[in-house]
């Protein structure tokens, strides 16, 4: 009886969790050079994730046609990142990471840089492809 309850908790874990492109607004939306924060959903949340499927990205706008999406989890504990536009960082509240504009650690414990969603432009919707952020957690 242990196995078959077992294999429902652990089997949703080791599925490949399926390419999904999530519309997040039409171009016109977004300012060039302005980085502002998005909702997303993961495309295969466990079936108890409830609201912790849902999610965000930073999305920034860098020319007519190009667009950068970076998560919003810090990548040395996964905490929420802030945008500072007065400064053009990244910084994260819990252990005090700092990131560039363009996602690259700029000071503090991160192992690595943000990650980056893909991102494209189809018939004038911004679409970001959802994926599973990887998080470090290391102190």
């Amino acid at each position: 009886m242990a196995v078959p309850l077992v294999g429902f908790v652990v089997a949703p874990l080791f599925r490949k969790v399926p390419d999904k492109w999530i519309p997040v607004g039409n171009v016109d939306d977004f300012e060039i050079g302005k980085t502002v924060d998005v909702q997303i959903a993961d495309p295969s949340p466990l079936p108890w994730a409830g609201i912790t499927a849902k999610s965000a990205a930073w999305l920034r706008r860098e020319s007519a046609d190009e667009f950068i999406a970076f998560s919003i989890n810090c990548t040395h504990m996964g905490c929420p990142v802030r945008w500072l536009p007065n400064a053009e960082l990244f910084m994260c509240p819990c252990h005090g990471g700092v990131y560039y504009k363009d996602g690259t650690v700029a000071a503090g414990p991160p192992p690595k840089p943000l990650y980056r969603f893909e991102v494209r432009v189809v018939k004038g919707s911004v679409q970001i492809k959802s994926a599973p952020v990887p998080i470090t957690t290391t102190l």
